[in-house]
């Protein structure tokens, strides 16, 4: 299967292993890209940027395929060191990272100039097109049903992922759900509904 996502990742299919707080550790990683996705560490899981580094280095011992590092920056009161996660990133020679959360455009510079591929997560197209405009290189568009990225829009992904494509030139990665929807509990439990 040839598209600009397998061609531009080096992957064999165009599927990617989103970035996935406390299971996105080496196992799955490698697991996803020796099957000819493209696996995704999460670098947040990880202790510390050290941490990090070596999570990085104990994947490279399982897989000799593309992998990626995700970097999810989120406002919070003590922010996590963002700028020194980069670093073990850069570091290690990592080639391709996914984002999510913010904005992405305080280290974009700092990953163009290593050669590293950028996925940036959006939940609305407003936010994938100042992505792009920012030198995103592929978007990965998460639609409300989205476990953990329900976004502020309440936009489903088969509305969202059609007018992202329509208005975006870089690719599209449809994201979803894991299959049981456990990392984000619908908005049904909690009594609203629709």
């Amino acid at each position: 299967m040839k598209t600009r996502v397998t061609e531009k990742l080096g992957i064999k299919y165009p599927i990617l292993q989103g970035g996935m707080q406390w299971v996105g550790r080496a196992e799955l990683a490698s697991a996803v890209s020796n099957a000819g996705g493209l696996g995704i560490l999460t670098a947040l899981t990880q202790p510390t940027p050290d941490d990090l580094a070596r999570e990085i280095a104990r994947t490279r011992t399982m897989t000799d395929r593309p992998f990626g590092v995700n970097l999810t920056i989120l406002p919070t009161i003590e922010p996590p060191p963002y700028a020194d996660y980069l670093q073990a990133i850069l570091d290690a020679g990592i080639k391709v990272v996914e984002t999510a959360g913010n904005s992405p455009a305080a280290f974009i510079d700092r990953m163009k100039a290593h050669g590293i591929t950028i996925v940036h997560k959006c939940t609305a197209v407003r936010h994938a097109l100042s992505a792009q405009r920012n030198g995103v290189d592929i978007v990965s568009i998460d639609g409300f049903e989205c476990a953990g990225h329900p976004g502020e829009d309440d936009i489903p992904g088969l509305v969202l992922i059609p007018l992202a494509v329509r208005a975006l030139d870089i690719p599209v990665i449809a994201s979803g759900e894991s299959p049981t929807g456990e990392a984000w509990p619908p908005r049904w439990r909690s009594g609203r509904r629709g």
